[in-house]
């Protein structure tokens, strides 16, 4: 519903809500959500009367538009909780809509829960994906780069978009290679291959995962399996690419064949390759002038995991640049 600003000489207004039911869902629990946005601008006093929402104050404008938007996303059938009610606070102070955000379902998942990207980032993210025929996923951990690529692979898959899903990464672990392991070739790479199992299982459940798997729907394999292929009416998923070689990356690019898209995920500031010599370092201004082709940069205001996460994600980048907290 539209904000309405009252007659006071304070900045005020006035916000509408349509129905208990949204009304309850706006508050939370024991008013729960409704502290988050009190304690997020301290600087508006809200009321609540009925099923109406007064708030006035220096920051009543932005507050505001956070229960507009909440309001949008209950109506949508969106829920309402803690973590999303701080990602809307988030994206309203940096003037984003997260509504439009939020509320984007990317797949319904095993055992009915959606899958939807998570802040504007992720959002950019995901909408290159479907738009481009090669999208480059570039950002640190816990930025949902692998995770929302798979997502968007499953996607495809289920609305026949593509005949199969190809996983790959680089075998390059810390010090570590493949012949140390105990086992067959299965056995040697599933420790590299682990995450990428991780998400499609938790994208269509362990069941579901190893049936399409038996099925030669979805293909497991190393990046260095992919020399000498093309890759038809696929949707690839390059993880880690980061740890490719400039060789190695154009060796995977150049098997790309028609009616397929792929996705390279990775993060500049975790190199392993030996020697140093990233294939997605300096990438970005060879290509970035391609049709079809699309970089999406990710930061700590994408990441999804605890927030602790995106606090050491920034420390650290403050030190690569020698900021406060940069080691001497």
């Amino acid at each position: 519903m539209p904000l309405t600003p009252t007659s006071s000489p304070v900045p005020s207004l006035r916000l509408s809500v349509p129905g208990n039911r949204v009304m309850a869902a706006l508050l939370g629990p024991r008013d729960e959500l409704l502290r988050i946005v009190e304690d997020a601008f301290p600087g508006a006093d809200i009321h609540v009367r009925g099923n109406e929402i007064t708030i006035t104050g220096d920051e009543a404008q932005r507050a505001g538009r956070v229960f507009e938007e909440l309001v949008t996303m209950a109506e949508l059938g969106h829920t309402l909780d803690a973590p999303n009610v701080r990602r809307a606070v988030d994206m309203v102070r940096a003037d984003e809509r997260p509504s439009e955000v939020l509320t984007d379902e990317i797949l319904r998942a095993a055992r009915g829960r959606s899958v939807r990207p998570k802040s504007a980032g992720q959002k950019r993210y995901v909408d290159a994906i479907r738009s481009n025929i090669i999208t480059f996923g570039i950002g640190p951990a816990g930025t949902g780069k692998s995770w929302l690529a798979v997502a968007s692979a499953v996607q495809a898959l289920q609305a026949k978009e593509v005949e199969r899903i190809i996983l790959t990464r680089p075998a390059v672990e810390a010090g570590e290679k493949l012949g140390f392991l105990p086992g067959d070739l299965t056995a040697k790479i599933d420790p590299y291959l682990r995450p990428l199992y991780d998400a499609l299982y938790d994208m269509v459940d362990t069941e579901g995962a190893q049936k399409l798997l038996t099925r030669g729907l979805v293909e497991v394999a190393p990046l260095a399996f992919m020399r000498g292929r093309t890759l038809n009416r696929s949707f690839i998923i390059l993880d880690e690419a980061q740890n490719t070689t400039p060789e190695q990356m154009k060796m995977f690019l150049t098997r790309i064949g028609f009616g397929s898209r792929a996705v390279i995920t990775g993060d500049t500031t975790q190199v392993d390759v030996p020697g140093g010599r990233s294939g997605l370092s300096g990438l970005e201004p060879l290509l970035a002038d391609i049709d079809g082709i699309e970089f999406v940069h990710l930061g700590s205001r994408d990441v999804v995991r605890h927030r602790i996460v995106a606090d050491i994600v920034d420390a650290y980048a403050r030190a690569e640049q020698g900021g406060p907290g940069a080691s001497r």
